[in-house]
């Protein structure tokens, strides 16, 4: 191996980040193939390529025997002690049979397997690197779609943003950058995938780590998130610190920090609540903008009744219930909101409340919208109004 050609490798180790090692190794292997192709060579065939001494050598080994039946795996115990004096039948010798025009061959028979080597060991690399920042938010430029892929640069590997993981307001202009989240890494037979969300609900909780500095030092805790993509998102928070607002904290000076996420978010509607121990005041809170009269909890069913008053009732169902659907999610009980007026009716009438669903239960991290019955908005007067 010439010094140019060792310069040309640690030239691409320096480009591509791979270990000159592993180079080395895989320029051994595809001699290995290149001598046996080109030589008709059989049986244990080394390659042994050396970046100090600057030469590759060609070693085979073979059984030591009395009488040679296969000249290319067997040697004579006579011509054996040439290169071993101790050497006994039986035992095996390792003798270099290296050729003299090898070098050009094997330049001619090895180049598509090394390249293919290392465009291997390059794909792994880039594999392990993403595959230890799934969870992770990360900045993006977009590339181009395909049909309803979206497909984004991540500097080193282009990303899928598939459908499903995709905001249906948001544009994906060429070249806009935006902030994704990293949901998985794939094998795939044209190397590694990764595959990154704009929907998920994480996104919101990377975005606020790196816009509040007392979230990503622990002071200020993201208990829950419930999420609408591209509609509304409610985030609830508490402080581990007294003398630290959790809400103050995760809306900045004059609202510098959540409008910077929501900015991130094309403008998507953020609602930042306290997290609260006691459910009836974190139901409460949940349902903010809106002030609740009272909240009744039943700890066995899981379910809560709220009372509003009739000015404040469709500002807690939100439009198309979206309000108390996300307060749903957030706290993860079910909520039926009720009017003072409604209440009254059935005390006069004597009759108990039907129990009507208002939201549907759903864990936190949810990522689709969970189902809503179809009568939930018509349940409550005005329940389809406007906040």
């Amino acid at each position: 191996m010439n010094a140019d050609f060792l310069d040309a490798l640690r030239q691409i180790e320096r480009e591509k980040e791979i270990p000159l090692e592993v180079l080395l190794s895989a320029i051994e292997s595809a001699l290995e193939t290149a001598y046996k192709k080109n030589f008709a060579a059989t049986g244990d065939i080394r390659v042994r390529v050396s970046s100090s001494k600057g030469g590759f050598h060609v070693y085979c080994e073979k059984d030591v025997v009395e009488t040679v039946e296969n000249s290319h795996t067997e040697i004579a115990i006579d011509e054996a002690r040439k290169h071993d004096p101790d050497i006994r039948v039986g035992e095996t010798i390792e003798l270099e049979v290296t050729p003299e025009n090898f070098g050009r061959i094997a330049a001619q028979t090895a180049k598509q397997v090394v390249v293919q080597r290392i465009r291997e060991a390059e794909r792994e690399r880039v594999y392990e690197e993403y595959g230890e920042r799934v969870g992770e938010v990360l900045t993006c430029t977009v590339q181009r779609r395909e049909q309803r892929n979206v497909f984004v640069n991540l500097g080193k590997i282009e990303a899928l943003l598939p459908p499903a993981e995709q905001v249906p307001t948001e544009p994906y202009r060429f070249n806009d950058r935006l902030k994704v989240y990293v949901l998985e890494v794939r094998r795939t037979p044209k190397g590694p995938q990764v595959v990154v969300s704009r929907t998920h609900p994480s996104l919101i909780r990377r975005l606020f780590e790196l816009e509040v500095p007392e979230i990503a030092d622990g002071i200020v805790e993201i208990k829950s998130v419930a999420r609408e993509p591209g509609a509304r998102t409610k985030v609830a928070v508490f402080s581990n610190d007294d003398k630290v607002d959790a809400m103050g904290a995760c809306v900045g000076h004059r609202g510098t920090r959540v409008q910077s996420v929501v900015n991130e978010l094309y403008g998507e509607k953020i609602d930042i609540v306290r997290w609260n121990e006691n459910i009836e005041k974190f139901i409460g809170e949940a349902l903010s903008p809106a002030k609740a009269v009272s909240v009744k909890c039943d700890e066995e069913a899981k379910t809560a009744l709220v009372v509003m008053p009739d000015s404040q009732l469709s500002l807690a169902i939100g439009k198309s219930g979206q309000n108390v659907r996300l307060a749903a999610r957030l706290t993860g009980w079910r909520i039926d909101i009720r009017s003072e007026t409604q209440l009254a009716r059935a005390a006069l009438g004597g009759d108990e409340l039907e129990a009507v669903e208002s939201a549907a239960i759903a864990e936190p991290d949810v990522v689709e919208p969970a189902a809503v019955e179809p009568e939930a908005a018509q349940t409550v007067e005005s329940g389809g109004a406007e906040e």
